[in-house]
């Protein structure tokens, strides 16, 4: 096996791992695909395996590459997490910032609060990555992390926001044409509107001994693990589903169901990896991060940036 082997083979290796071909990966890499196939057999030979096999779909990645894959893509969250902490360095709050949020967070929420980061800071670039899978910060897969579960590794530094609570909501006129649930026994008949498979808030729910009647993959109507098809669903008028209370209050045209009968409520965090703490780039957005979130789940503020950052580190560590 070949020592010192360089990054550029494994960026190509990922390449081919996620598009099924070279000339997917070539396209996808901006390089071409006598070059990407040069990095594979390159790779394959320093290493002395194979890779991947030809199919009539493609390249079918072996066994040995499926092990590879996790220790590749942390080697590439490492040298993205290097270019951006490179960009940062100069006078003021510049260079690049990735920030991981949930889907709906990041498209209803946080826009407002990354605009008003930019105005206050126009050097700074911001990558924000929208998934409902927690983002790894010790990784480097992210700077910053918005996240609905209490931190727990000891590396990261976390400032509590509060709760955004979540309840059932209907279009007016979807109501006007189908009745007014009362008790949640009522959505039995209703077009009820949620998740294929059940997502991390209803698991810990049912952990804890608290789920409710009535709401189940059984009895949807309409399912998508998508939160924003959820609310995009409630809001066209499709059928009653849950969503963020704040979301809705927005929108004169959507009613809250049965608020006594079922408030389910999301602890909100926003953690970063402690090594970034003094970190100009990292520091103006988590601070931006806290105060707009704070703003929006109507939670008090902590005066000052040395204030935040300090409430940051003694209210919890992830």
């Amino acid at each position: 096996m070949t020592s010192n082997i360089g990054w550029e083979l494994y960026r190509s290796f990922l390449g081919v791992l996620r598009e099924g071909s070279l000339s997917g990966a070539a396209r996808a890499l901006g390089i071409t695909q006598p070059t990407a196939g040069r990095h594979v057999a390159a790779l394959e030979e320093a290493l002395g395996v194979v890779l991947f096999t030809r199919s009539q779909v493609g390249l079918l990645p072996t066994e040995v590459a499926l092990a590879l894959q996790t220790h590749a893509e942390a080697m590439e969250s490492t040298a993205a997490s290097l270019e951006r902490a490179a960009s940062s360095h100069g006078a003021g709050v510049r260079g690049v910032v990735r920030v991981s949020a949930s889907e709906v967070m990041g498209v209803e929420v946080l826009p407002p609060i990354v605009a008003r980061l930019r105005e206050a800071h126009p050097a700074l670039k911001v990558e924000l990555v929208l998934t409902n899978r927690v983002q790894d910060l010790l990784r480097r897969e992210a700077e910053i992390a918005v996240r609905m579960v209490r931190p727990k590794q000891e590396q990261l530094v976390a400032r509590r926001i509060g709760n955004i609570e979540l309840g059932f909501h209907a279009h007016r006129d979807y109501l006007a044409r189908h009745g007014t649930p009362r008790k949640l026994e009522a959505l039995a008949a209703h077009a009820v509107i949620g998740y294929d498979q059940p997502p991390a808030f209803v698991r810990n729910a049912a952990k804890a001994g608290k789920a409710w009647p009535g709401y189940g993959r059984d009895a949807f109507s309409l399912r998508t693990d998508s939160d924003l098809a959820q609310l995009a669903l409630i809001r066209a008028g499709a059928g009653i589903g849950i969503c963020q209370v704040g979301l809705a209050r927005r929108s004169d045209t959507l009613v809250r169901l049965m608020p006594r009968t079922f408030s389910m409520k999301l602890d909100t965090w926003v953690t970063m990896h402690e090594d970034l703490r003094h970190s100009p780039r990292c520091r103006a957005a988590f601070d931006a991060l806290v105060e707009g979130l704070q703003q929006y789940v109507g939670a008090p503020e902590i005066a000052g940036t040395e204030g935040k950052m300090a409430a940051a580190r003694t209210q919890a560590t992830e």
